[in-house]
């Protein structure tokens, strides 16, 4: 790639797909493996002084073991909130407390409940590739746009070239970490 006006597109590439690639690495840590984990209550916003806030900026979120998410607010007047906004976000747990602390215990997977886990995760794989291949898309438009402004046909070949090799590199690092998280889900 030898134009200078195709750099702009490049870096648009490289700067879209790494974004989609961290999207789907942020939304597989939303999906739980049976550990318990803090970051398993990042969707739960909580009602704080007439705001939705995120959970983690009311409480401590702990886990003292593998199995527990304990929740201790920073306030006693939030607790009924705290458990309202958990059930509000339908993560599939049930929590209680006890007037100071909520605990959510994970129950144990069963393999079918591994097997349909996968599948999600499976889906927001699919849903990042899909993201990638529309970004490729949109760059390839952009260089065959800058070839009829004057660009040579030659950069503009290798220039698609490298978009596809460049996507080919990012969709092999959706199939990595989908393959890492299905590891680590079908782990009994």
């Amino acid at each position: 790639m030898s134009d200078p006006r195709l750099k702009p597109l490049f870096d648009h590439l490289k700067e879209a797909m790494d974004h989609a690639v961290d999207h789907a690495a942020n939304e597989f840590t939303k999906i739980r493996a049976g550990k318990a984990h803090p970051s398993m209550l990042d969707a739960v916003k909580v009602e704080y002084y007439g705001s939705l806030v995120p959970v983690s900026q009311v409480a401590n979120i702990n886990t003292p073991d593998g199995r527990t998410l304990s929740i201790q607010p920073w306030e006693k007047n939030t607790i009924q909130a705290i458990e309202k906004g958990i059930i509000i976000a339908n993560l599939g747990f049930t929590p209680s407390n006890d007037g100071s602390t909520i605990r959510i215990n994970l129950p144990m997977l069963t393999e079918e409940r591994r097997k349909d886990i996968v599948k999600k995760v499976k889906h927001e794989a699919e849903f990042a590739k899909v993201a990638i291949r529309n970004i490729r898309k949109e760059v390839n438009e952009g260089i065959k746009k800058a070839q009829k402004e004057g660009v040579p046909e030659d950069d503009a070949k290798t220039a698609e070239a490298q978009v596809q090799k460049t996507t080919d590199i990012y969709i092999k690092k959706i199939d990595d970490l989908t393959a890492a998280k299905e590891a680590d889900l079908m782990t009994v």
